[in-house]
């Protein structure tokens, strides 16, 4: 139950209250996945996919445990100490993605908005990895799968890479138009990752 209220928490503190203050603040709509069948529209329903999916395997651990069994899950990963890591990267993930959205301020936004103008930023966590946000989401999904290993939390691991990975591109791509030399200076600086 407790990690069920844990991904509650962290679904309404990083996207769902994070969105509704942006857009109360600045008028602007944060969430900037097209609707269309371009990489970056197709991006956008897989990590629609990968959400509605972590609550239902989160749900059924925690309402349905007779359930669990057809997860098929790891149970030779099932122990305390890999529960306690697992934990510990759930919370650090939520500190690491809070503090990275705070420090983007008016600029963050889900997916690429290139309507309204932001700022490159490059101070705080952003000195250190060009992807805090994203890499704060990989490190929850590590997170989940070692607090409940199952196949269903791999593959929300395996999914969330690859679809992170691609999301990173497209950016770095619409960075690179957006902020010319600038951008092109803080990639020399900072990694993708760490």
């Amino acid at each position: 139950m407790k990690l069920f209220i844990y991904l509650l928490i962290y679904f309404l503190l990083v996207f769902i209250i994070r969105s509704i203050w942006l857009k109360l603040k600045t008028g602007v709509n944060p969430i900037a996945f097209n609707k269309t069948d371009d990489a970056h529209g197709y991006n956008g329903k897989v990590f629609t996919v990968i959400s509605f999916l972590e609550l239902f395997i989160v749900g059924i651990y925690a309402f349905k445990i007779e359930w669990y069994k057809y997860l098929l899950p790891f149970w030779y990963l099932e122990n305390d100490t890999l529960s306690k890591v697992g934990w510990g990267f759930l919370i650090l993930s939520l500190i690491v993605v809070w503090i990275a959205q705070s420090q983007m301020a008016n600029s963050w936004r889900i997916g690429i908005d290139e309507k309204n103008k932001t700022k490159l930023v490059t101070k705080g966590l952003f000195s250190i990895s060009r992807n805090p946000v994203f890499l704060g989401i990989m490190i929850a999904n590590i997170g989940l799968f070692l607090v409940i290993p199952n196949a269903f939390t791999l593959l929300i691991t395996s999914l969330s890479i690859i679809s992170i990975n691609t999301q990173i591109r497209l950016e770095e791509k619409y960075l690179g138009r957006e902020f010319g030399n600038d951008y092109l200076e803080y990639v020399k600086k900072v990694r993708r990752w760490i």
